[in-house]
C-alpha cells in the first residue's frame, strides 16, 4: 500500500533525508514544503531582492536533488538548509560584485526586524508599550548579534550550528548571543521573561 501524504507529514527529518538520498521524490517535496517558509524568511533577512532569494532557495533544493548521492547521511536538516541558503546568497552577492569573496558572508547585513507577537501578552496599553520598546531594543542591536539571536530563539539552532552558519568558532558565536542578551537585559525593564518573549518572536 502506498504511503499517504498524511503519513509522510509525520516523518522526522532524518527519515525524509534518508529517503531523499535514495531518490524518493515525496520525501524531497515534503522537506521543501516543511522548510520553505523559514528559508524565505531567513533569506529575505539577508537580501532585499526577494525574487532572487526565492531563486537561491530553488537552486539549493535543485542541488540537493541532483547531488543527493553525495550528501552526508546524517545532518541536522534545518541547519543544513539555512546554511546552504546563506552561502548561496553570498555567492549571488559576489556575482553582483558586492562582495570580494564568495565564501565571505561576514558582510551580509541582517535586515529583518524583530516583532514580538502582541497576541501572546496581556492585552493592555502598558504591556503593548513594553513590547514595542523590546522590539526597538532588539532592532538596535548590531546585525550579527541580532542574527545570532534570531537563529537561536526563532529557528531553534544550537550554538554549534550558529557558529558553523556564521563561519565563526563556538566561542565567538556564544559571545554574540551573550552580548546581545546582556545589551537587552541592561535596558529591558519589562516584567515578562525575556527568553519567553524572544522564543515567541516572529520576523
Amino acid at each position: 500500500m502506498k504511503t499517504s501524504i498524511l503519513e509522510f507529514s509525520t516523518f522526522d527529518d532524518i527519515t525524509l533525508w534518508t529517503n531523499l538520498k535514495e531518490g524518493d521524490e515525496k520525501s524531497f517535496s515534503m522537506l521543501f514544503e516543511r522548510y520553505y517558509a523559514d528559508l524565505v524568511s531567513y533569506g529575505n533577512s539577508l537580501s532585499p531582492f526577494h525574487e532572487k532569494v526565492q531563486d537561491c532557495i530553488q537552486d539549493v533544493f535543485t542541488d540537493i536533488w541532483v547531488y543527493r548521492n553525495s550528501l552526508q547521511p546524517s545532518v541536522v536538516v534545518k541547519a543544513y538548509l539555512l546554511s546552504s541558503v546563506r552561502k548561496r546568497i553570498a555567492r549571488l552577492h559576489e556575482r553582483d560584485h558586492i562582495f570580494r569573496k564568495a565564501t565571505n558572508t561576514d558582510s551580509i547585513a541582517f535586515l529583518l526586524e524583530f516583532s514580538v507577537e502582541h497576541e501572546l501578552i496581556d492585552d493592555d496599553y502598558a504591556t503593548k508599550e513594553k513590547v514595542t520598546y523590546l522590539n526597538k531594543l532588539l532592532n538596535d542591536l548590531p546585525p550579527r548579534q541580532k542574527e545570532a539571536l534570531y537563529l537561536r530563539y526563532h529557528q531553534g539552532l544550537t550554538v554549534e550550528q550558529i557558529a558553523e552558519m556564521l563561519d565563526v568558532n563556538y566561542q565567538s558565536a556564544s559571545n554574540l548571543l551573550y552580548r546581545g542578551l546582556m545589551a537587552l537585559r541592561k535596558e529591558w525593564k519589562g516584567s515578562f521573561s525575556l527568553f519567553l518573549l524572544l522564543s515567541s518572536s516572529s520576523f
